[in-house]
């Protein structure tokens, strides 16, 4: 039969059975994941030339694509990006894509895809080409269009796809926010077409929707109507609008020019496909695009810290001692994160509020009350500290006082379990002082977690002189199992994040005390690019505990000042709905700032004492390079990711 005359292909597989049904399974070699590289796409032009002579000779009765790994598609690949970029490479090889993808689109006979894992980016725009689309209904299913954080918007055809299917609206805001759905989702947006419980049952229901013709119907002409005439007009300015509440066009060109391309095409699915390449190619090459990238090999990167294979710790029981904001919320964290967590204080009396505010967390983060109440049972009040002797890891989360935190771990190190970690979570105190009082000091590491915990990504893991290889390993591998991303930073005080913030806190402050309006400076910093303004996240953070950690780092805090005067008011911030400004439902209620020729400028002046010490901290060693200081700042405090981090900034002069 013709069909075994297709030339071998590495990344794809083809046969067909004996209903004439052909399978063809994407499998990237040398990959743990499938990504559509050059070489994949170029091996699917020569599959769609075997399998559209077998259609046209009537060999086959139509096609279910389906993956040979556990996820389908996770997008381009990324590490061809670079060069790519290169505009006398990228309009080619976009318009080879497009070919191939419209091929599918076109071949006579029904061509299927099955969904389960990652469908994202590149390989929701090859699953929208497919006739007709089949996912797994539970949570490994991901599917969406997550190329905005990338610094660009869908290249290979899924915008005007997307719309077709999704209808503008819905489609529109799925590629503007990177949104990544559940396959339940998917369904509603009617970018799949069909559920099915288990990935064994993704072949049956295949084969079945080939021999039923099945084909996917475009969204209804209700919604398609929204693209159509003067309302896309009016549709593009108030995503314009939605858009500049979240990021500005001079930061983060993508949106923008997906919103021009959408209000010039987005009534014609196919025109808008076409001149996808028009918006696409620049956004590639631009400065924000390139730090993006850089910022995100930067985070896989840190994925390689923790360890790996057969000796990869299992992380099951973890005991917080102190539950105040901080250890209540990395309690709740790690409860949320699947882990038996045992919470412990002095009385039930402490331990009560931070109950309550996991309770919070859980039912805005999970979906249902059965899942709320599972994490609930997870997160274990533990007065006597019963948890010690059978948790894999204790973390102690109490007041920054020395000695309360070596009586703590003096205690417990003779009953806990010899290979569980032993970690604090202080912000300023190093760790050789703790460990003085230890039988065995090497074992006690640092994990520095960020406020508020569930939203920032970052967790320092603190290397003490007594520390070795693998209790850094095994802190990492516990940062990544609770799906955070960890830095390494050395003992020293204010170690990277609070040492490089503190000292542009502190400047802005000092500004504040002479006159300038604290609205403009945090404008400033905004304009700038960081995600808010110094004194904004001085009364985020706690007066007293910015207080606490300047004069920890040796900074004066003087008796006469406004900063002091608020603390010794008991006006600490957000906490107590006064600091710096006044605090209403969490929000800073703040004055129009004085206008300012130059805002951007203004707040690059802000920043220079944060980009100066970041530098410093690379120079004595306390990070291992500056690439750690740039992702630990991102993750951490949010800089500017567009601009790659404090110190990439600097070296491209935007710092």
């Amino acid at each position: 039969m013709a069909h075994s005359d297709m030339p071998p292909t590495r990344h794809w597989e083809f046969s067909v059975d004996i209903e004439q049904i052909g399978w063809l399974t994407i499998d990237v070699k040398d990959s743990s994941v499938n990504v559509l590289s050059r070489e994949v796409i170029a091996e699917l032009e020569t599959v769609m030339t075997h399998i559209e002579a077998l259609a046209k000779g009537g060999e086959i009765v139509g096609v279910v694509l389906q993956s040979g790994k556990p996820g389908f598609v996770a997008g381009a690949d990324i590490t061809e990006f670079d060069t790519m970029s290169d505009p006398a490479v990228l309009p080619e090889a976009l318009a080879r894509t497009h070919k191939v993808f419209q091929r599918i689109e076109d071949i006579a006979v029904p061509f299927v895809v099955g969904i389960g894992g990652f469908c994202v980016g590149g390989g929701l725009e090859l699953a929208l080409a497919c006739h007709y689309r089949i996912a797994v209904d539970d949570d490994a299913t991901k599917i969406g269009f997550p190329e905005v954080n990338l610094g660009i918007f869908p290249g290979f055809g899924g915008t005007g796809r997307s719309i077709r299917q999704a209808g503008p609206i819905d489609a529109m805001q799925l590629m503007l926010t990177g949104k990544i759905l559940r396959a339940r989702e998917a369904k509603a947006f009617n970018l799949v077409d069909k559920l099915v419980r288990h990935a064994d049952q993704l072949r049956w229901e295949g084969r079945k929707a080939v021999l039923d013709k099945k084909a996917s119907e475009p969204a209804p002409f209700t919604k398609r109507a929204m693209a159509f005439g003067p309302v896309r007009g009016r549709i593009a300015e108030k995503m314009r609008e939605e858009t500049g509440k979240k990021v500005r066009k001079d930061h983060y060109p993508a949106p923008y020019a997906l919103i021009d391309l959408f209000e010039k095409y987005g009534d014609d699915p196919r025109a808008m496909m076409t001149h996808e390449a028009d918006g696409f190619v620049p956004l590639m090459a631009s400065p924000t695009a390139q730090n993006l990238r850089r910022v995100f090999f930067l985070s896989e990167s840190l994925k390689k810290l923790g360890i790996k294979g057969k000796d990869k710790p299992k992380f099951t029981r973890v005991h917080v001692v102190g539950a105040g904001v901080m250890g209540g919320d990395i309690a709740a964290w790690c409860a949320y994160r699947g882990m038996l967590v045992t919470l412990q204080d002095m009385d039930m009396e402490r331990i009560n509020p931070a109950l309550e505010r996991a309770k919070k967390l859980f039912k805005k983060r999970l979906k249902t009350k059965q899942a709320v109440d599972a994490a609930m049972a997870r997160l274990e009040p533990d007065v006597e500290g019963r948890g010690i002797a059978r948790c894999d890891v204790l973390i102690e989360a109490v007041v920054e006082k020395l000695e309360v935190k070596q009586e703590i771990f003096t205690k417990a190190e003779p009953i806990m379990k010899p290979g569980a970690i032993m970690a604090t979570n202080t912000s300023s105190i190093e760790l050789e002082r703790i460990a003085e009082t230890l039988q065995n000091p090497g074992r006690l590491i640092g994990l520095h977690f960020f406020n508020p915990v569930a939203q920032l990504p970052l967790v320092e893991v603190i290397r003490s002189q007594l520390n070795d290889e693998q209790a850094i390993r095994l802190g990492a591998s516990f940062v990544l199992a609770i799906g955070k991303s960890p830095v390494v930073v050395k003992s020293a005080p204010g170690f990277l994040v609070n040492r490089a913030l503190m000292p542009y806190m502190l400047e802005a402050i000092d500004r504040v005390e002479k006159g300038e309006s604290p609205e403009q400076l945090d404008a400033a910093a905004v304009a700038f690019g960081m995600p808010m303004g110094p004194i904004e996240l001085m009364d985020m953070v706690g007066l007293d505990v910015g207080a606490f950690v300047a004069r920890e780092l040796g900074q004066k805090v003087a008796q006469d000042s406004q900063f002091a005067k608020l603390i010794a008011a008991g006006k600490l911030g957000r906490k107590t709905g006064q600091g710096f400004y006044k605090w209403e439902d969490g929000k800073a209620q703040k004055q129009k700032p004085p206008a300012h020729g130059n805002l951007p400028g203004l707040g690059r002046d802000l920043v220079q004492p944060l980009v100066d010490t970041a530098e410093v901290i690379v120079a004595e060693g306390v990070v291992e390079s500056a690439d750690m200081a740039d992702i630990g700042m991102i993750l951490g405090t949010g800089f500017a990711p567009f601009l790659g981090g404090p110190l990439k900034a600097r070296q491209d002069g935007r710092a």
